[in-house]
């Protein structure tokens, strides 16, 4: 594999996320992220499991290798900026495109938008301001495709191959979506090198980060038959994880069919 991270980077790493993530705790920005339904107990020994296996599902495990471009997708988890930075940096792409509006669950955190802030910690981390683009409107991931190839087409970058930066459990619709929307373009997909524990503790939010995880195994396996991504093999095992966190009311990012 051509990218990897040394046990000592791992911990900066993980403390670096930790602590971007807890300089908003008092900022509002979880409010908007765990919306209005409420929990008052422990999460349980096989929620947790079946969680976890959601969480492995969505790893695709690609091996990184140069392309030519990098994309980070916008949303709260500003990891997804710093691992942009760290791939750019370690020669992956020479282009980076970082692209974003607002959510409900960013317009607190990001007040002049997700690709907007990715980009100025991208930049605190060494990535020269030459080299990044910025597309501020996109609101989907749909639209973080289209978007993000007008950018380039405009910068006059040409592409063929795409390595797209996002969230951890968003790797396999990430990559669903792009291969259905860009499918002339060669499409890898990388993450944050976190556990599914590492990333719960710098949430900080067990069921918050389970829905989160079970809204985005939702949308891969219905949103191929919307013509929104192409499809993707969901073991049983994965089905029947999912249903059983749905039963148990890990409901509040599902869509409503």
């Amino acid at each position: 594999m051509l990218w990897g991270l040394g046990r000592q980077e791992k911990i900066e790493r993980v403390v670096r996320f930790e602590a971007s993530t807890t300089a908003y705790a008092n900022s509002g920005w979880e409010q908007g992220l765990k919306g209005t339904d409420s929990w008052d107990r422990a999460v349980s020994s096989e929620e947790w499991s079946d969680a976890q296996v959601l969480w492995d599902y969505q790893q695709m495990h690609h091996v990184l290798k140069p392309c030519s471009v990098g994309i980070g997708l916008g949303s709260h988890d500003l990891g997804v900026a710093a691992y942009a930075a760290d791939l750019y940096k370690a020669g992956l792409f020479p282009i980076l495109v970082f692209t974003g509006a607002n959510s409900p669950t960013t317009a607190m955190r990001f007040p002049r938008g997700e690709a907007v802030h990715y980009r100025e910690h991208a930049m605190t981390l060494g990535v020269p301001d030459s080299k990044i683009l910025v597309e501020p409107k996109a609101t989907n991931t749909g639209q973080n495709v289209a978007f993000s190839r007008e950018a380039l087409a405009t910068a006059g970058v040409p592409v063929t191959s795409v390595i797209v930066v996002c969230k951890p459990y968003e790797q396999r619709r990430s990559f669903a979506t792009f291969r259905k929307l860009w499918p002339e373009a060669d499409v890898l997909c990388a993450s944050e090198p976190l556990s599914f524990a590492e990333y719960i503790a710098g949430i900080g939010d067990t069921k918050l980060v389970i829905d989160m995880i079970a809204g985005a195994l939702q949308r891969v396996m219905l949103y191929s038959a919307k013509g929104f991504s192409i499809p993707q093999q969901v073991p049983e095992e994965v089905q029947a994880a999912f249903e059983r966190l749905r039963t148990a009311g890990f409901t509040s990012r599902l869509i409503v069919e």
